[in-house]
């Protein structure tokens, strides 16, 4: 059986932004309209004892990462119940998260996180005009104000120390990487993550060129300037993780490095799928072929499974450029949705291959500069 590092749930299928770039609503796959909007009671149960049963066979804890659609828009009572049931069947070192636009960042939502010590994420993309571009609601207007307005609400509770985890960006190759990076620091989170926009072979991320190109890696280049001159900097999850692979550790999530994590994803049906990022690959690319639900489901034979084995699988690289690659340690072949092209299916290079490449050499030479092995 697999071990399972990270299970999303999607406690709303529906979002209140309209982010130009999301891959849920915005690239091509709508499997969301047959979604409930919310995760009913009786799926929210029959998920925390499926997680409960999963967490006792394998041994070992997992994060539950309360995702979306927006997760808030299930209610804060509907929030607030299903952070006890999970809190009831897990043991406490199973880490709940959540991951949220900050919109709904009521004082009950916060006091909900403090009583079942549930990690606060937010997504913002930087100063207002870079943000507003792009994570508009669905009248048009800006987010950026109410945002930090949940970010202001956040900061502001007694526990804010534990629960705010951090804030995630998506790339905007217009915008300048300093300005984003001192936007981000000023938020005042422990810890900042950045998201390159999403694509493959078939359909370019905006931006590039082509797959040789290095619009996405020029950028990384630029903020890893401004990151490693900055006396007092906040950790960049995803620099520090590629310095490490560099150095010879280990990362901590997805997209870079060797490391294969389990990951879950349940939908608001109950329904049991694999990573959403595939959705941005081509319509139903995240589902299984067999229809798994916690409802109907046991969770340890999911992940027991062979086609779950394949799923797990494919997150190692499998084209011959990437196996013969020596920085394939630490670029990992990126993320498996980044890789596909009509004709190889995965079995491609990222479409960030050049990207990451220059971005690792720049690494390579921060580190030559003070005599660090790489």
């Amino acid at each position: 059986m697999i071990a399972i590092d990270t299970v999303l749930v999607k406690l709303a299928s529906r979002c209140n932004l309209d982010c130009g770039y999301c891959y849920v609503y915005n690239m091509g796959d709508d499997g969301w309209k047959g979604q409930p909007k919310r995760m009913a009671p009786d799926v929210v149960r029959a998920l925390a004892a499926g997680l409960a049963e999963l967490r006792a066979a394998q041994g070992t804890d997992f994060s539950v990462v309360f995702h979306g659609g927006e997760p808030l828009l299930a209610g804060p009572g509907r929030f607030a119940e299903t952070c006890g049931l999970l809190r009831r069947a897990l043991p406490r070192t199973c880490g709940l998260h959540l991951q949220t636009n900050g919109l709904l960042l009521s004082d009950a939502v916060l006091a909900t996180c403090a009583e079942h010590e549930v990690g606060i994420s937010i997504s913002v993309d930087g100063p207002a005009d870079v943000h507003d571009r792009h994570r508009p609601d669905k009248a048009g207007r800006g987010s950026h104000s109410r945002v930090m307005e949940g970010i202001r609400r956040l900061r502001a509770h007694p526990a804010a120390a534990t629960l705010f985890s951090g804030v995630l960006a998506v790339i905007d190759l217009a915008a300048d990487p300093g300005e984003v990076y001192d936007s981000l620091k000023d938020t005042g989170a422990p810890g900042i993550d950045f998201l390159y926009r999403d694509g493959n072979h078939d359909v370019l991320p905006v931006g590039k060129a082509g797959p040789l190109s290095t619009e996405y890696g020029a950028w990384m280049c630029r903020l890893l300037d401004v990151y490693l001159r900055d006396r007092h900097p906040v950790p960049v999850r995803v620099l520090d993780d590629m310095l490490k692979l560099l150095l010879g550790g280990v990362s901590r999530k997805e997209g870079v490095g060797l490391e294969a994590y389990g990951i879950l994803v349940v939908d608001t049906d109950g329904s049991v799928n694999k990573n959403d990022t595939l959705k941005s690959a081509f319509g139903n690319a995240d589902r299984f072929a067999v229809e798994w639900s916690v409802a109907t489901h046991d969770l340890r034979q999911i992940v027991g499974s062979a086609e779950f084995a394949a799923y797990h699988r494919a997150q190692r690289p499998s084209a011959p450029a990437c196996l013969a690659c020596p920085d394939l340690k630490v670029c990992g072949g990126g993320m498996p949705a980044h890789r596909w092209s009509t004709r190889n299916g995965f079995a491609n290079p990222s479409v960030f291959c050049a990207d990451q490449q220059r971005l690792i050499d720049a690494m390579r030479s921060h580190l030559a500069r003070n005599r660090l092995a790489a």
